[in-house]
């Protein structure tokens, strides 16, 4: 019983709280039928206003066709119209080609121009019957003159026409021709003089670089092979180190090569100087006497332009002012170091003042 009581209450207060929510519930439904006859209310105006529109859309879609008509019958009026213009324009272009025949008849024939005949006012009182006997016994009398050439003074003037065309056309060519010569000589003696003058310049930087690599006993020159003719002539470079007389540059050692050619380009720079030079391993060749002398060269120009000198040699290394190391800081991703020894040549220097 006690059971049955505790269920009985419980039962009983589920009862309640479903007559509770049965009542919400209610409520609810009737919100939403007062919602949903509202919706109706609003959805019988919107179906009015749409059948407003709809009829306003095919009242303005039948103003379109009706459009649409005018306008492809327009367009019809315009190709036929477009049609009969192209007639009238060939029937045209057909007349003027007879009126021009006609006239050509007339002028070589009558010695007549067409334009007097139409500007001219006709006579009545002439008789198309005399006139045509009359153009017979013309025609007999110039059939009894014999064959001639009608266009021969039209051919005459022509051929005048044309040869003085072609006289002037020959003076107009031989004239310029005369001038661009004249350009040409002007152009080459500039040239050449710029050039021999740059030339000897490159010349004396050349012995002066050659005999800072090597020693002031060696001898070098670069020579024109045809003098004459400085824009087209060969240059030959002699390079005579000291205890060699080699007959051509090809003779000597592969360090004596890139000196001579380190020399030969620092020659150029000397003619103008650029701010900036790159040596890509140009000591690579090079003994460790020759590396002391191309690092002196450096040295000596490093005052006027900076030079960045790609290398593997460490005498090298060790003579410029900063050095930059390329690692490889994993695969596929390289570092650079940088190491400026400016820095430690000023840290060394203050210290030997200090211990003196």
């Amino acid at each position: 019983m006690e059971e049955t009581t505790f269920r009985l209450t419980r039962n009983q207060k589920v009862l309640e709280e479903s007559s509770e929510e049965l009542t919400f519930l209610e409520e609810d439904i009737d919100k939403l039928k007062q919602t949903l006859l509202a919706d109706y209310i609003v959805k019988e105006e919107r179906e009015k206003h749409l059948s407003e529109a709809e009829q306003s859309y095919f009242k303005a879609r039948g103003g379109i066709n009706e459009i649409d008509e005018t306008l492809r019958a327009i367009t019809r009026k315009k190709q036929n119209s477009l049609t009969l213009l192209s007639s009238l324009k060939e029937k045209y272009s057909e007349l003027k080609l007879n009126m021009a025949s006609i006239g050509e008849r007339l002028k070589i024939e009558f010695n007549i121009l067409v334009d007097d005949i139409i500007n001219e006012a006709p006579d009545e009182n002439l008789n198309p019957k005399e006139l045509e006997e009359k153009v017979t016994k013309l025609k007999r009398r110039l059939e009894n003159y014999g064959e001639i050439n009608p266009m021969a003074v039209e051919a005459y003037d022509e051929m005048k026409l044309r040869y003085d065309t072609i006289a002037t056309q020959k003076n107009d060519i031989l004239e310029a021709k005369k001038s661009l010569l004249e350009t040409i000589k002007e152009i080459e003696n500039t040239a050449s003089t710029q050039f021999l003058d740059a030339f000897e310049k490159v010349r004396g930087y050349f012995k002066e670089a050659f005999r800072t690599l090597f020693s002031e006993d060696d001898d070098c020159d670069i020579l024109l092979e045809d003098p004459e003719n400085p824009l087209d002539s060969k240059i030959r470079i002699l390079a005579k180190p000291k205890g060699k007389r080699p007959q051509s540059i090809s003779l000597l050692s592969g360090g004596e090569k890139t000196l001579t050619a380190t020399a030969l380009l620092f020659s150029l720079y000397l003619l103008k100087p650029a701010p900036f030079c790159i040596f890509d391993e140009v000591d690579a060749p090079l003994d460790d006497a020759n590396i002391e002398k191309f690092n002196k060269i450096i040295r000596r120009f490093s005052k006027d332009s900076q030079f960045i000198i790609v290398t593997h040699n460490k005498m090298t290394m060790a003579a410029v002012d900063v050095i930059y190391g390329v690692y490889m800081q994993e695969p596929g991703v390289s570092g650079v170091s940088e190491v400026d020894f400016r820095d430690l040549k000023e840290t060394s220097q203050l210290e030997e003042i200090v211990q003196n």
